[in-house]
């Protein structure tokens, strides 16, 4: 009796350490089960706060996501960014896609599977920088990233997962390279992604 109430205790503790990892937030949907994309564009990213987060934010969602070798494609945020720039069907459709996501939240079917067609991908990953900035967080001198992602299965215009998660690296003299703190915190969140 006391070695199964020893075993309990000591299966409780190792559960409740290993529930602290994860993501700050994540949320899959149903039908996650069910969607396997080849092909995935990830959008421009939304960095209007942060603007000199977008290039390597935009790189290395291409970067780290090509190298899990899930995808047949991987269509980055600068390529989708030169592809706007030459297809106005594209560009009008991205556009009416976003701005109808922003206002009312609504992830529109007829746009979103538009923009599947057009550049002939399954899935498109919306990206939003929510910080990009090096800061004081208990008198520890950090630099800090947060993203918010957003997976979305085109054809339908369903969000198939969200995530949004942080990554703070203290320093004393040499600060760290966001785009070094961005690379850890992107392959950390995409190893939670639907596949």
């Amino acid at each position: 009796m006391a070695k199964t109430w020893e075993a309990t205790v000591l299966a409780v503790l190792l559960l409740s350490i290993l529930s602290c990892g994860g993501l700050r937030y994540s949320q899959v949907s149903p039908e996650a089960k069910d969607f396997h994309p080849r092909r995935i564009a990830v959008l421009p990213a939304e960095a209007t706060t942060f603007p000199e987060a977008k290039g390597a934010i935009d790189r290395l969602f291409a970067e780290l996501l090509s190298e899990r070798g899930w995808f047949s494609s991987v269509i980055g945020g600068k390529t989708f960014g030169h592809l706007l720039e030459k297809d106005a069907e594209l560009r009008q459709a991205a556009s009416e896609y976003l701005e109808k996501l922003d206002k009312v939240s609504f992830s529109d079917p007829a746009l979103s599977g538009r923009i599947g067609v057009l550049i002939d991908v399954e899935a498109l990953l919306l990206v939003r920088v929510d910080y990009w900035n090096y800061t004081t967080e208990k008198d520890n001198k950090v630099g800090k990233v947060s993203l918010s992602v957003t997976l979305i299965e085109a054809k339908t215009g369903k969000t198939v997962w969200t995530a949004i998660h942080h990554r703070i690296s203290d320093y004393v003299i040499i600060k760290p390279d966001l785009p070094d703190v961005a690379r850890d915190l992107i392959r950390e969140m995409i190893g939670y992604m639907p596949h």
